[in-house]
């Protein structure tokens, strides 16, 4: 009885006779012919004449054509059947990445290109007027990969060369092995010499590196397309696309094949190419080897990733814009639906896996912080007072949070965070046709589904993982997706336990009066989150003692609007305003206890929760802080810029008379609440130490750091506390760097009400051409910006622009009856204005000004 190893070799061995007989039919078809004059076959030198091969390139095409068991002709005319020993081949031939050259197939050596040589065929095709010599080289040269990849390489690297010539005996008549047959087939990963093997003397499996001599390539591509491109243009394209398919095919069917250092050599030979923004190539090069680069294990992508760091930002950029721009078109051609979502489009999402690897270039090539500001050193517990009821809540320090949420970040030791200025400004990356195409529901789900496995490598490809290509406005809408789904856990946990005999809210219901927000605020807070932190977790609903009305939203803009204005009053005595940058800072000598900052970081979160934004003027470092950073020199260039002026006087100084100009000892003096100067040490004896040329810059930083850090840590860590609080477990960190997150707090900062104008809907028998709607617009592009806010303060609940600008904003304007005396009133809950259909503009304009000017507490439902 036959054994099944014995069943499985014969199998094996059938294949190999079917494959080896395939590949000579289709050589033949595609050199010869069918015959057949009614022949309609593209893949067919009778079919389509104009395309007829030659036996290295028909040799190439055959291999692919097979695998992709292509339609064959009936061969009427072939009198046997031809087969790979058949093939007379008289160059390298690449199959499946690998290079059988003369050993296979009988002719001269596999051919390599550097500069000299093409610099020699350039200037022989030029003087006898005949590219044919250069055309041909660069086929084969880019039609393979390891004639590619031993190409323009650097003179330390060795070479092991095995190959027959057309004079070595046996060349003429050698027939394939069967380790040769199983290259071919793509089903073998035994062990198979190759033609050239092109090994760096320090590469490892864990380290890899490249091998191509990247200036002299470059000076060899200035040569080439400094001539006329149309000469050879179409079949490079040609070349490189059969080769970035077969790279392509490999990557994807041999799971280990990416080992070999010619994959990664061959790719950048590719990338150099300075035509790549050309439509041929663009449209055609592009997809293909972004689609292979993708497929590259982590450790080649970080190779490509410091490679690029060390462009120039012009080169960069352009490399940036010609992947964004094929990806544009794909997303405008693609006809994505709810059904085909952008998501499985295969060039999209490969092309932002490379997007993905400039972005990490542009943050390897910038400003980055200095190491003071690493996350080591920064407070590792936010200690709290005894006088903070919230001090027994645990939360995740900065020592313990999640630096890397990529794995390319953590293998090159880099997050977002730790750069001030990237070599390509972020904003940059975003690209908008995706954002505007794609369904973020459901690439939450996907990212949902890989965040719970564990693993970077997704079944489904989440553009959440990739946040450097999503605008804030798509963003927030991911948050607000993880938001609900918390609400919703809650709620059911909340039934389950009604169920179970117990009783609690499924909403966070506070009740306050208006004179007594903060207190009444802080006593509801505390006792939710001392019996039970979750359930800040829950939506919030918020009810005005001795007032009627439901909370659908309306309440609580209100709520998050009084209170904001009141715990930043400079009266209160909780933030002192900075009267140069218009913005609040920690009051160091407040009398408050560190429980009402808690209470202000639980406000902010809330309010990021229940996708409320905040009317809030705080400095940019406040939100570098908050991500888990340091606050350094740099930040008080927009917090405090005539200090930043001052010390960077000081730096900048070059006098030998430094001690004598500015007589300043290691000392810091700064004026309290009650305009009384405080005076504090920069260090141990810092009263008798003075600042010199050699220490200016322990100065400066020691200044930064206690003004920003050391004078308000108790105030700042209780605050960050109470955020904490509420943001702990959501995507906020992964999703925004503090510059998005500043806007996801406070929404955008541009008015534009023609954006409003054109997004704003009509109902109860208004149109845009009514007479009383015209009106009302001409009264709004006369306002003053102050009534502007005002206005969108009583229409909405709040006078902030959101994410997205004042199109996101979805403003309804209805009628509210015929022509009356009545002011116009507002649904802040779902952004309603109810507007009487008045027959007189001066009335509308009266009636409407009003109403805004009076709107807290009144008018709004």
């Amino acid at each position: 009885m036959e054994t099944q190893a014995t069943a499985s070799a014969k199998q094996a061995e059938g294949k190999k006779s079917a494959a080896k007989l395939l590949i000579g039919r289709y050589h033949h078809q595609l050199t010869q012919g069918c015959g057949n004059t009614n022949c309609v076959n593209q893949n067919c030198a009778t079919g389509n004449p104009s395309t007829q091969l030659g036996a290295n390139e028909a040799a190439v095409v055959a291999i692919r054509l097979m695998r992709t068991r292509a339609p064959l002709c009936e061969q009427s005319t072939v009198d046997r059947t031809i087969t790979i020993e058949d093939m007379e081949v008289d160059s390298s031939l690449n199959i499946g990445g690998k290079c059988l050259t003369g050993t296979i197939f009988p002719g001269k050596a596999m051919e390599v290109l550097d500069e000299e040589k093409l610099s020699s065929i350039i200037k022989e095709c030029t003087g006898s007027k005949d590219f044919s010599k250069l055309k041909q080289t660069l086929w084969d040269i880019f039609s393979s990969q390891e004639s590619l990849a031993n190409s323009w390489l650097q003179g330390s690297v060795k070479t092991k060369t095995r190959s027959l010539s057309k004079g070595e005996p046996g060349a003429s008549t050698r027939k394939l092995t069967k380790e040769e047959v199983r290259t071919m087939e793509g089903e073998s990963e035994k062990d198979v010499d190759s033609a050239q093997a092109t090994v760096s003397e320090s590469q490892s499996d864990s380290q890899p590196s490249y091998s191509i001599d990247l200036d002299s390539l470059r000076r060899s591509y200035e040569q080439l397309f400094g001539l006329d491109n149309s000469i050879f243009e179409a079949g490079l394209v040609n070349a490189i696309v059969m080769l970035c398919s077969n790279l392509e095919m490999d990557l994807k069917c041999k799971p280990n094949i990416w080992k070999d250092l010619n994959f990664l050599n061959a790719y950048l030979v590719v990338v150099e190419l300075p035509v790549l923004g050309s439509e041929a190539y663009l449209e055609n090069v592009v997809p293909v080897l972004c689609r292979g680069i993708a497929l590259l294990p982590l450790p080649y992508q970080v190779v490509l990733a410091k490679l690029w760091s060390d462009y120039s930002a012009s080169k960069l950029k352009s490399l940036l814009e010609n992947l964004q721009q094929i990806l544009s078109l794909k997303v405008y051609t693609g006809a994505f639906t709810r059904e085909r979502v952008i998501n499985e489009d295969e060039t999209i999402t490969s092309v932002t896996s490379v997007i993905r690897i400039l972005y990490y270039a542009s943050l390897l090539a910038g400003e980055r912080d200095s190491s003071c500001d690493s996350w080591d050193v920064d407070d590792p517990v936010p200690c709290a007072s005894e006088n903070d009821n919230f001090a027994a809540v645990e939360i995740i320090p900065n020592s313990l949070r999640e630096r890397y949420h990529d794995p390319m970040g953590a293998a090159l030791q880099i997050s977002p965070l730790d750069v001030r200025v990237p070599l390509i400004p972020s904003e940059e990356f975003y690209n908008e046709p995706l954002n505007e195409t794609i369904e973020m529901d459901k690439d939450f789900s996907f990212w949902k589904i890989s965040e719970d496995m564990g693993s970077f490598d997704r079944t489904k490809f989440s553009f959440m993982s990739h946040p450097f290509i999503l605008n804030p406005a798509t963003k927030t809408q991911a948050l607000y997706y993880d938001n609900r789904i918390r609400m919703y856990s809650t709620r059911r946990e909340n039934l389950f336990q009604s169920l179970m005999g117990g009783q609690s809210s499924p909403f966070l219901k506070l009740r306050v009066h208006r004179d007594r927000l903060i207190m009444d605020a802080l006593v509801e807070i505390e006792m939710v989150v001392l019996d039970n932190p979750g359930d800040l977790k829950k939506q919030l609903m918020v009810e005005f003692d001795e007032e009627q009305g439901i909370d659908e939203g309306g309440l609580s803009k209100e709520f998050f609007q009084l209170i904001v204005e009141e715990m930043f009053n400079p009266d209160y005595g909780m933030f002192i305003l900075d009267e140069e940058t218009a913005s609040f800072w920690f009051n160091p000598s407040s009398y408050e206890n560190d429980a009402e900052f808690t209470l202000v970081g639980i406000i902010l979160g809330l309010a990021i929760y229940n996708n409320v934004i905040l009317d809030l003027h705080l400095p940019g470092v406040i939100y570098r802080k908050l991500s888990g950073k340091r606050g350094l020199f740099q930040d008080l260039t927009t917090f405090k810029p005539s200090v930043h002026r001052s010390l960077q006087s000081m730096l900048d100084y070059t006098g030998d008379d430094f001690e004598e100009v500015f007589c300043q000892p290691f000392q810091i003096s700064y004026t309290d609440l009650f305009g009384s100067t405080i005076t504090k040490e920069l260090c141990d004896g810092g009263e008798e130490r003075f600042v010199t040329k050699d220490n200016v810059i322990e100065y400066v930083d020691s200044y930064a750091d206690f003004l920003l850090n050391k004078s308000v840590s108790a105030q700042f860590l209780a605050f960050q506390r109470g955020f904490s609080l509420v943001t702990a477990e959501s995507p906020l960190g992964m999703l925004f760097n503090p510059a998005e997150l500043e806007i996801l707090i406070c929404g955008e900062k541009e008015f534009d009400f023609n954006e409003l104008e054109s997004s704003t809907e009509y109902d109860g028998g208004f149109d845009k051409d009514t007479p009383a709607v015209k009106w009302f617009w001409e009264l709004i592009h006369s306002m003053s910006l102050d009534d502007k806010r005002r206005l969108l303060q009583f229409t909405t609940g709040s006078d902030r622009i959101p994410i997205g600008g004042l199109a996101k904003l979805k403003l309804i304007i209805t009628r509210n009856g015929p022509d009356s005396d009545r002011l116009p009133s507002a649904h802040t809950c779902f952004n309603v204005l109810l507007l009487p259909e008045y027959k007189d503009k001066e009335k509308l304009f009266n009636l409407t000004y009003k109403a805004i000017k009076e709107c807290k507490g009144f008018g709004m439902l």
